[in-house]
């Protein structure tokens, strides 16, 4: 048992170099499979078959894989690798002949004690023939651990298993590393959806009622699940914080429109969630889903198909312009540039089932707006009339100083002394005395 797990997370390792070196070789979707988003009245409609592989195997592509599942994926790959492999094996040769050529003579005396290049390659070729094919014979369909066979639901659990201990050691050194550009794609979405922030669920045609107070709750729970993926370090538990997503959104729509939700409804209900939530480090979390993930999560299942719709979505907003949300370009640059939003102006043709709480909020934010343009009309009467104080002062002020001037005050000497103010009082005498303190003994 210590053997078979040993080899087991021998594979594992060996996965996840190759899914990171994977990544040094990918294209972009656009130079890969083109999807077929289009954005009409109706809403925004994906084929089924632009899911799926292009090679038509039937399982789930992936953008990153160039549109490819991943066990396609590998096979292009591996023919990638073994033409490059091909062609350094005859430069190699080439060179050693050369080398060989050119000093024959001082070799030919130690040519028996060394191997060649070509036979020690050959060499090394057996043995990693012979390591792989022991490797698959022991996971074959009749491989045998001493005389039962492993269920493959065993063998999923204990990967499962290793996968989760593995990733959590390494989650700081494979995640966003220095040696990739998920950064700059993190904070180039990011600022995308940033711009992005005027768009409606009415342009997306999103068939979800958020007055519905359970539908604003699936909403919310939609948002805080796709949010809580950068949280995870596991790719399983952060590609199951996106299954639970979607499933909100489905319920969501179920509710709304009192029907089961289609594939239509679906994708641009996420792209909503997408825009409206602005996942952190979105580009980085779908890269290391793809590197590391167990793959066969991401080719069938509906963990893999509703991962598909989240690169979709993606794809979706990166390239999304006038034309998909059924603009012109000079309302959509200017809605880009901040220089007005469509909010305001659907608030007043809304159908009388919109939202009420939206309704009233931008009602509010009108009479913010008319509060504050007569503030300011007040604000400039307030200095006009304090402007008018300060002349009429300086007025009233010159004018006192001309009538000083030229009308000058001249005080002249009484032409009678003032008399005392006693004396009339010819009783003098009678005048009671002045009052003397009196001391109490206390």
């Amino acid at each position: 048992m210590t053997h078979f797990l040993f080899i087991i997370g021998k594979i594992l390792v060996s996965r996840m170099i190759i899914h990171f070196q994977q990544h040094f070789l990918v294209c972009s979707l656009v130079s890969g499979k083109k999807m077929s988003l289009k954005s009409e009245r109706r809403g925004i409609h994906v084929d089924q078959s632009d899911l799926l592989c292009k090679k038509g195997c039937g399982y789930y592509g992936n953008p990153a894989w160039q549109g490819f599942c991943s066990k396609c994926w590998r096979e292009e790959y591996h023919k990638a690798r073994q033409k490059q492999i091909q062609e350094d094996w005859e430069l190699a040769e080439r060179l050693q002949r050369e080398e060989e050529e050119a000093f024959a003579s001082s070799q030919s005396s130690q040519g028996a004690q060394s191997l060649t290049f070509s036979k020690f390659e050959e060499k090394k070729t057996n043995e990693k023939t012979r390591k792989v094919t022991t490797v698959k014979k022991f996971f074959s369909a009749s491989s045998r651990v001493g005389s039962k066979k492993v269920p493959p639901e065993r063998v999923e659990k204990i990967m499962d298993q290793i996968e989760k201990y593995i990733m959590t050691r390494l989650y700081k050194h494979v995640f966003c590393p220095e040696t990739t550009d998920d950064e700059k794609k993190d904070l180039a979405i990011q600022k995308r959806i940033r711009a992005l922030r005027w768009v409606t669920p009415q342009m997306l045609c999103v068939p979800v009622n958020e007055d519905i107070p359970e539908v604003s709750d699936m909403v919310v729970k939609a948002i805080t699940d796709i949010i809580e993926m950068d949280s995870k370090r596991v790719p399983r538990d952060k590609l199951a914080c996106i299954t639970k997503c979607s499933k909100h959104i489905f319920n969501a729509i179920k509710i709304t429109k009192n029907e089961p939700a289609s594939a239509d409804d679906f994708l641009p209900t996420l792209i909503y969630i997408v825009l409206k939530g602005n996942p952190p480090r979105l580009q980085s979390n779908i890269q290391y889903i793809t590197r590391f993930c167990n793959p066969s999560r991401l080719m069938t299942g509906e963990d893999g198909y509703y991962f598909t719709n989240l690169c979709c979505a993606v794809a979706f907003i990166e390239k999304l312009d006038a034309q998909s949300l059924n603009l012109s370009q000079e309302d959509f640059d200017r809605y880009m540039s901040g220089q007005t939003s469509p909010r305001k102006q659907e608030a007043e043709s809304w159908s009388p089932d919109a939202c009420l709480g939206v309704k009233q909020m931008y009602k509010n934010l009108d009479l913010l707006s008319q509060l504050n343009e007569r503030q300011e009309r007040i604000m400039n009467e307030a200095k006009k009339l304090e402007k008018d104080l300060i002349d009429w002062t300086d007025g009233i002020t010159r004018e006192v100083q001309d009538i000083v001037e030229k009308y000058p005050l001249e005080i002249k000497p009484p032409s009678q002394p003032l008399a005392a103010i006693d004396s009339e009082n010819i009783e003098n005498d009678k005048l009671p005395p002045p009052l003397q303190p009196q001391v109490y003994a206390g």
